[in-house]
């Protein structure tokens, strides 16, 4: 499976959200923090989102989708933090 990178302008259209509320999002622990895809390009791989939209979706709730982020993070890279 190739991971796809989407780009912050595809990203905040696919969870429905403004620039501002996306970030927002990330600093509240709602979204997973962004990858350095370039020295100014930053990204979100697909299935983070899409799980995301997924939880949201499905009703979990924010205690539940902070879990959410804290686990795709660890995944990503190892590290508990987020």
């Amino acid at each position: 499976m190739a991971i796809i990178i989407q780009r912050l302008s595809k990203a905040k259209e696919n969870l429905g959200i403004s620039r501002s509320t996306f970030y927002a999002q990330i600093s509240q622990g709602f979204i997973t923090k962004p990858i350095h895809i370039g020295i100014r390009a930053v990204g979100w791989p697909s299935h983070e989102i899409e799980a995301i939209i997924n939880a949201r979706i499905a009703g979990k709730t924010d205690i539940e989708i902070k879990a959410l982020v804290v686990n795709l993070h660890f995944q990503r890279t190892g590290k508990l933090e987020c």
